[in-house]
């Protein structure tokens, strides 16, 4: 009864962890990732610490409210008939000033928070870029894994059959003992791979779930086709979309655009910015009210430090933009030619495993009849089987260098 009750609890937990598993294809995992990614998530908030940069930057500055009050302390002085807290005995001062912005200052203090906005925006989509490529090629190596899985267990299942089917040969003494065992070998080492593979597909499972933030199990969608849709574009068109589109390269001229307005800025800061105010100075009961200004006079400093930074950045951005431009130009050339000498291996290894599973059937029919040896059939089995390992390398190569060539072009960030 209690191992009864056991298996039910079993199968009811298999059942839930099933049920709760989302099988998840390249496009969705990748779309997954983007709205479920932690890493994502924390970079996004650049983008709202750069709007509150703008909300500080339209800020205008706090008037000042200044107070003295001078007390006479001998009461030898005191006005004739007055005590201490009389205001005959008394100075006070009250002083209301306020920070002049020049409209340059402020103007370019706001456009300048506002392209850190656009600067923090595309920061995020180049990340958004980057984690699409992790998570295509992480996607990529799961399907394949997979599918070496469903490979290695049908090549068991089959040689289980013959497994069974030699020992009764042997029983009858139609193969000798070492038929027997060499085909026991084969199962064996079949068995040992079984292990590998599961376990390599478990972990690249995880690594999967870590970057897309999946929170349930995951599975892959083998079933569906893997769809490689690249632009029919000649290689010139796609370098030209790249430089144009490729998150990479807007982010270094977004970077220009930032520098070009700080440097407006940080000599719009060269002025003096001046402070200005009004006096209310009761002395003695005889009340006074009285201006107040006051300015920097820049004989030294006139924010010179400021605006040689400011320029050198602005250099260096326009530096860094020809290098970008120039490392997506050879991404995509290498990506590009890539893809289409893995696209043509491709096309060729449909002929050869063709060609591996007649010849494995061929020899598997003369053996059973005893037209052949065990070692023939063997070697045929170990050669299908490890055509179509290699087909799935060359397989897993192909889809990865068209993820390649789609974040080579920028245009992974649309699949």
């Amino acid at each position: 009864m209690k191992r009864m009750l056991f298996l039910a609890v079993a199968l009811s937990c298999i059942h839930s962890v099933a049920s709760a598993q989302t099988s998840v294809t390249l496009a969705s995992s990748i779309d997954m990732a983007r709205t479920s990614s932690p890493v994502l998530k924390a970079r996004y908030m650049n983008i709202n610490a750069a709007q509150a940069d703008v909300t500080t930057a339209k800020l205008r500055p706090n008037p000042t409210l200044n107070n003295q009050t001078l007390q006479l302390v001998s009461s030898s002085h005191f006005a004739p008939g007055t005590r201490w807290y009389s205001n005959n005995n008394r100075q006070v001062w009250y002083q209301v000033t306020k920070p002049i912005q020049w409209p340059n200052q402020r103007k370019y203090k706001i456009e300048t928070a506002d392209k850190d906005v656009a600067l923090a925006s595309n920061a995020y989509n180049e990340e958004v870029r980057n984690l699409s490529l992790s998570v295509g090629n992480s996607w990529i190596s799961c399907w394949v894994l997979k599918k070496r899985l469903t490979l290695l267990n049908d090549s068991k299942a089959n040689l289980d059959t013959l497994v069974q089917i030699n020992e009764l040969r042997y029983k009858n003494q139609v193969i000798t003992q070492t038929d027997l065992e060499r085909t026991k070998v084969l199962l064996q080492q079949y068995n040992l791979q079984l292990n590998v593979f599961q376990q390599d597909y478990q972990n690249e499972l995880q690594n999967l779930r870590l970057l897309t933030g999946a929170t349930d199990y995951i599975d892959i969608d083998t079933l569906s086709a893997v769809q490689t849709i690249v632009p029919s574009a000649t290689l010139d068109s796609l370098i030209a979309q790249t430089l144009e589109n490729r998150q990479d390269v807007i982010l270094a001229k977004s970077t220009i655009d930032e520098r070009n307005s700080n440097i407006k800025y940080q000599k719009s800061l060269a002025v003096p910015q001046p402070e200005l105010g009004v006096i209310y100075n009761p002395q003695n009961s005889v009340p006074y009210i009285g201006f107040y200004g006051t300015i920097d006079l820049p004989f030294f400093n006139r924010n010179q430090g400021e605006i040689k930074k400011a320029h050198i950045l602005q250099q260096q951005a326009q530096q860094e933009l020809s290098s970008t431009q120039r490392q997506a130009q050879t991404e995509v050339v290498t990506a590009y030619n890539t893809y289409q000498l893995q696209k043509k291996n491709m096309q060729q290894y449909e002929a050869i495993l063709k060609q591996s599973q007649q010849i494995l059937d061929n020899v598997k029919y003369a053996y059973l009849r005893g037209g052949t040896t065990i070692i023939d059939f063997l070697d045929a089995q170990r050669n299908w089987y490890d055509t179509r390992l290699l087909y799935y390398d060359s397989l897993q190569a192909y889809y990865q260098s068209y993820i390649q060539l789609l974040f080579a072009t920028g245009l992974i960030n649309q699949l």
